[in-house]
């Protein structure tokens, strides 16, 4: 599944990731997040449905209440892709370090 918005892209904004940062410790309802924050209500609405588009929170009825939580198939993806990112920079890290005369830019950093 391919999703509408990039998560990283989401996350950009700091508002979104207050709020993502505020549902990953619980599940939390809009009202209770607008709370929160010094955003409105719709404010928060529209944020999370930014992240819901990005695969970083899902939702699920509680009454007349939607209750958002992080998406594990999400957060997972991200991991990842900073996994990736990681394993292939200490890998450079470690090629440089044992082998410096081979440092591309000569040496001068």
């Amino acid at each position: 599944m391919t999703n509408a918005i990039d998560p990283w892209a989401a996350l950009g904004d700091a508002t979104r990731r207050s709020i993502f940062e505020r549902i990953a410790l619980r599940p939390r309802a809009v009202g209770e997040l607008a709370a929160e924050l010094p955003v409105s209500r719709p404010a928060v609405s529209q944020h999370l449905k930014v992240l819901k588009a990005a695969g970083l929170v899902t939702e699920r009825a509680a009454g007349t209440r939607r209750i958002y939580q992080v998406d594990p198939t999400g957060v997972d993806a991200l991991r990842g892709e900073l996994d990736r990112f990681w394993s292939k920079a200490l890998a450079n890290f470690k090629q440089l370090a044992e082998h410096p005369d081979e440092n591309p830019d000569g040496g001068n950093s």
